[in-house]
């Protein structure tokens, strides 16, 4: 009993740890431009200039910075002159492509 009481908490703790782990919150508008005041994150004109370099001649359709992982990631939707979608999500703070994927 006391074996199957252990590895229930086990499984429980290893579980909630992956859950927080993969957490993010939204940043508002006012904490953003903050951010940006403070070099924190790069102004949002180069982030998007550097999604859009990932994409010539789409437009954004979306944009939301995000918290995670103790980091800041910048992700936008663009659509393309095709009528795809793609998310491209970067480095807030040094404008690096972390994901550039189609969306299905």
């Amino acid at each position: 009993m006391q074996a199957k009481k252990a590895m229930l908490t086990a499984l429980f703790l290893g579980t909630a740890t992956l859950t927080a782990g993969a957490y993010a919150d939204d940043v508002g508008p006012d904490q953003a431009m903050k951010l940006v005041q403070e070099g924190k994150v790069k102004s949002f004109e180069e982030l998007n200039k550097a999604a859009l370099d990932q994409h010539p001649n789409a437009r954004i359709e979306e944009t939301e910075l995000e918290k995670e992982f103790g980091g800041y990631v910048y992700k936008v939707e663009l659509r393309d002159q095709d009528n795809v979608q793609w998310d491209v999500e970067l480095n807030a703070a040094n404008g690096e492509v972390i994901r550039n994927e189609r969306d299905d």
